[in-house]
Formats: structure tokens, C-alpha cells, sequence
């Protein structure tokens, strides 16, 4: 299965989790091609001044690969700051927030996996 680029499915989420701006989401494949194991595969993106919320993973747990950009990650309540190659986790029943607070756009890959 080959899925192209225009095929995947874009949406933006404004205040996305009580966050600041518009989150764009470019979804790769849909929760059918995760088999039952997650729910999230995509590319997120932060324009600067962008983030998405505190909230927490219940059942579930993130994973980010910060592709583009320096965001600043709330890690169970500790703010560190990201570079691209970095891998943010987020376990199942934790806190966290993430938010462009500079002057370039944050590409994330973020995948969701149910604990």
C-alpha cells in the first residue's frame, strides 16, 4: 500500500486542547491502517506562537520526533526545550503541553498508541 502525499488528510484545530493559534494536523494513515493498536500518525505543525494545550492520555500513550523548529515541551510539568531529533514520550496517565514559542515553525511527528 502506497499512500501519496495529496491522500493524506489535513485538518487545523483552532485552540487545539485550550492552546494558543491553529494547529495544523497532516494525518498519514487513518486508525484502520493502525490496526487497533493507536489512534494519531501524523505531522503536527506550530506556527510560531501555535501550541496545543496541557491535557492528559488516558489509555493511551504520545510520541513525538521533533522534525523542524525548537518547541518548548511540558514533560509532566517541567518545561524543556526541544531540538530537531529529539524524541518527546508522553506515557499513558501524564500531563503535557507543547508550544512554539519562537520565530520558526515546529514540525512534529506525533504517533498515539493505546497503553
Amino acid at each position: 500500500m502506497v499512500i501519496k502525499s495529496n491522500d493524506c488528510i489535513r485538518e487545523d484545530r483552532v485552540n487545539m486542547r485550550g492552546g494558543d493559534g491553529t494547529v495544523k494536523i497532516t494525518n498519514f494513515v487513518g486508525k484502520e491502517e493502525l490496526l487497533g493498536k493507536g489512534r494519531l500518525f501524523a505531522r503536527i505543525t506550530l506556527e510560531p506562537g501555535c501550541s496545543i494545550g496541557e491535557h492528559v492520555h488516558e489509555g493511551d500513550s504520545e510520541i513525538f520526533v521533533v522534525e523542524r523548529g525548537c518547541p518548548t515541551y511540558n514533560d509532566g510539568g517541567t518545561p524543556v526545550e526541544a531540538k530537531p531529533g529529539d524524541v518527546l514520550i508522553c506515557p499513558a496517565e501524564t500531563a503535557h503541553s507543547i508550544a512554539n514559542h519562537t520565530d520558526e515553525t515546529v514540525d512534529i511527528i506525533a504517533l498515539i498508541v493505546y497503553a
